[in-house]
C-alpha cells in the first residue's frame, strides 16, 4: 500500500510494526514511539533520522525516519485539545481491522505532518481516535496500519487522515519515562477519562472561564488523584497537569503544595 502525506511526499507500508512500547505523556498531551529517554537522546535522534519534526513555532506530529533503508523508527503524535461530540465519536468506524506494518520512505527528505484537530473518544475512552477533520467520517475507512502495539494510522483515499492509540491507560506517563509495566488499575481508568473530560473542550473553556461548578469539579478531581493510592505513577502523570488547571485556575487552600 502506498501512502500519502504531506501533498507529494509518499511512503510505502513495508516490514515489520515497531516494537517500542508507546509513551502516552499526559502533561505533555502527546503519545511517542521511540527509544529515547531524555531531551538530548530526543534531539540526537532528530538529527540523525528525517521526516517531519518540530520547526521553531511550528510543532506537527512526528515520523522519523533512519537515512539507511528509509524504514520508520519513531513517532510522537499529539492530542487535539477539541473533544467531539458524541454523536461523531459514535460513527468513528471498527472497520477495517488493524493490519500492523511499518513504513518506507520513498525518499529521503523532510516532509511536515499536520497535527490532528479532533478527538474522538471511545465510551471508557479505551480508544482515543484523532482525526484530520469529522469530515474523514463520512467516508469508510481504506485501512488501519498498526505501526506499534495499540498505535495505528488511518488511512483514506490512500492519505493518512488520522491515528488512533488503544487502551490508552496502559501507556500513561510523563516525559519521556516508560510506562508502568502493570496493568492500569479500574479507578485509573475511571480517572483517566474525567481528566480528559476536563483538559479538551468544552469543559475546558469552562475551568479557563472560572465557571464555578466546572472549578468545583477540578478541585475533585485533584483530591481524588492525590489520594488515590494504587497505580501512583499513572496517578501522577494525571495529576501533573491537572494540578497545573488548579494552580492556574484556582484558589489553592493555603499551604497545599501543587
Amino acid at each position: 500500500m502506498r501512502l500519502t502525506l504531506d501533498g507529494d511526499w509518499n511512503a510505502t507500508v513495508a516490514g515489520e510494526p515497531l516494537l517500542s512500547t508507546p509513551r502516552f505523556d499526559f502533561p505533555g498531551q502527546c503519545v511517542r514511539i521511540a527509544e529515547y529517554a531524555d531531551v538530548e537522546e530526543w534531539q540526537r535522534f532528530l538529527v540523525e533520522t528525517f521526516g517531519s519534526a518540530e520547526w521553531l513555532w511550528d510543532a506537527p506530529d512526528e515520523l522519523r525516519f533512519a537515512p539507511v533503508g528509509r524504514e520508520l523508527v519513531g513517532a510522537g503524535f499529539r492530542l487535539p485539545y477539541k473533544s467531539a461530540d458524541a454523536e461523531y465519536s459514535a460513527r468513528v468506524p471498527a472497520l477495517p481491522p488493524v493490519r500492523p506494518g511499518c513504513l518506507r520512505a520513498e525518499e529521503a527528505r523532510d516532509f511536515h505532518m499536520a497535527v490532528t484537530t479532533e478527538l474522538c473518544r471511545a465510551p471508557g475512552d479505551t480508544v482515543l481516535t484523532c482525526l484530520r477533520d469529522l469530515d474523514v467520517l463520512d467516508e469508510p475507512l481504506d485501512a488501519r496500519i498498526g505501526i506499534a502495539p495499540d498505535v495505528a494510522l488511518l488511512v483514506q483515499h490512500s492519505t493518512v487522515v488520522g491515528w488512533s492509540l488503544t487502551d490508552p491507560a496502559r501507556y500513561l506517563t510523563t516525559g519521556f519515562a516508560a510506562p508502568d509495566p502493570g496493568p492500569p488499575t479500574p479507578a485509573t481508568r475511571r480517572l483517566l477519562t474525567a481528566c480528559l473530560d476536563l483538559v479538551t473542550t468544552p469543559l475546558l473553556d469552562e475551568v479557563r472561564n472560572r465557571n464555578p461548578a466546572a472549578l468545583a469539579r477540578l478541585r475533585t478531581l485533584d483530591e481524588a488523584l492525590r489520594t488515590q493510592r494504587e497505580d501512583r505513577h499513572r496517578a501522577d502523570a494525571l495529576l501533573a497537569l491537572i494540578s497545573n488547571l488548579v494552580e492556574d485556575y484556582t484558589d489553592r487552600p493555603t499551604g497545599q503544595k501543587p
